[in-house]
């Protein structure tokens, strides 16, 4: 008679207190149904794996070439410094007059055109690419230094002597693999466990999960260990992929600093996706949410291209995002060869983040839509 007048939480919680035996009977056959529930479902598997990979072989492919391409500029005329201009860095492009080539740079055909009038080398360059109007200015310079100094017939005083500090045969793969993988990482944390909350408790799964005997640890445990398992999945065939010849990643050696990482980064972006599932009433409501908070992170962490040259209150922001710290770190590990304090902090901040963040969700958490 007592127990039919326990409301329904006393009773889950007595239930749990006899069984609680079955916690890891529970975690493993909770963890197994949500491996399979991933598995089966198509449209997460694209966007899992195939989505960020997609971009690992874009980048990769483009920026692994990107050094054997010299950049293309209008030249006109044949005087003394034009003929110097180092064939290696720089394709010449003719045009009959400086007008036809200035022509050309307005319409994006060539960054920039050069002429010799006279003593004067004649640069008009486009600033809607300014990389490649930079790379021409500082290379038409040091033609000119060059140029002015055999004019004194006097040997230069000062010389540069420059080397690159990574071995030659370091790629761009080595520094796109970490980032796209840290990416990858935060989408599937985040989204899955996001659209797993809204999607059980819209489908009262999580009332009934709550009200049997299977523990709340058990069910929190299971989302957490599968998480993990696809980052581990997501990390083997990513790096599997960039040490195939046409990427040719050459992995550093404390490239298994990286699963700690993979470890840390997970909890940190479950956290977003607690805090998404929690405040988030629909499916696309979520799915909304964490695209308004994954996908911009990515763009301020660098995970596409370096922001270092961003200014400095945007790389105050930067440093306040997960992936930003998860993105360095993956460099340091998989390209630089660092050691293990190198992920220390990084490691210590995603843990920090994925803890703030975790009890504000649980604040906000809600088993029904009652």
């Amino acid at each position: 008679m007592s127990t039919t007048l326990r409301s329904e939480p006393q009773q889950a919680a007595a239930a749990r207190r006899q069984y609680s035996a079955s916690g890891w009977s529970s975690f493993t056959t909770l963890a197994r149904a949500m491996l399979r529930s991933f598995f089966r479902d198509r449209m997460a598997l694209f966007f899992t794996f195939f989505f960020p990979l997609m971009f690992l072989v874009v980048f990769g492919l483009v920026f692994n070439n990107q050094g054997s391409s010299p950049t293309t500029i209008g030249v006109v005329g044949d005087g003394a410094l034009v003929q110097q201009l180092p064939s290696s860095v720089l394709k010449a492009k003719r045009y009959p007059t400086l007008d036809a080539g200035i022509a050309a740079v307005r319409n994006g055909d060539v960054p920039a055109v050069v002429a010799q009038e006279g003593d004067r080398l004649v640069l008009r360059y486009a600033q809607s690419d300014p990389v490649k109007a930079a790379t021409v200015q500082g290379i038409l310079g040091a033609v000119v230094d060059r140029a002015n100094v055999a004019a004194t017939g006097q040997p230069p005083k000062l010389t540069l002597d420059a080397s690159r500090v990574e071995d030659d045969s370091l790629k761009p793969i080595q520094f796109i693999t970490g980032g796209i993988l840290s990416w990858g990482v935060a989408t599937s944390a985040a989204f899955g466990a996001a659209l797993t909350i809204v999607s059980w408790r819209r489908k009262q799964l999580l009332r009934r999960v709550r009200l049997s005997p299977a523990p709340v640890w058990s069910v929190v445990a299971a989302r957490v260990g599968v998480s993990v398992v696809v980052a581990f999945v997501q990390a083997a065939l990513y790096i599997a992929i960039a040490l195939t010849p046409p990427f040719g990643l050459q992995l550093a050696g404390s490239w298994w600093l990286a699963a700690p990482l993979l470890l840390c980064g997970t909890l940190a972006f479950l956290s977003i996706g607690l805090f998404v599932g929690s405040v988030a009433k629909t499916d696309e409501a979520a799915s909304a949410m964490a695209n308004f908070i994954v996908l911009p992170m990515a763009f301020l962490s660098g995970t596409f291209f370096d922001i270092s040259a961003a200014p400095s209150w945007l790389q105050a922001v930067s440093n306040l995002l997960p992936l930003r710290h998860m993105n360095d770190a993956m460099i340091d590990v998989l390209a630089r060869g660092q050691g293990f304090s190198q992920i220390i902090t990084p490691c210590l901040i995603l843990l920090g983040f994925a803890l703030v963040l975790t009890a504000l969700g649980a604040r906000l958490f809600r088993w029904d839509d009652a």
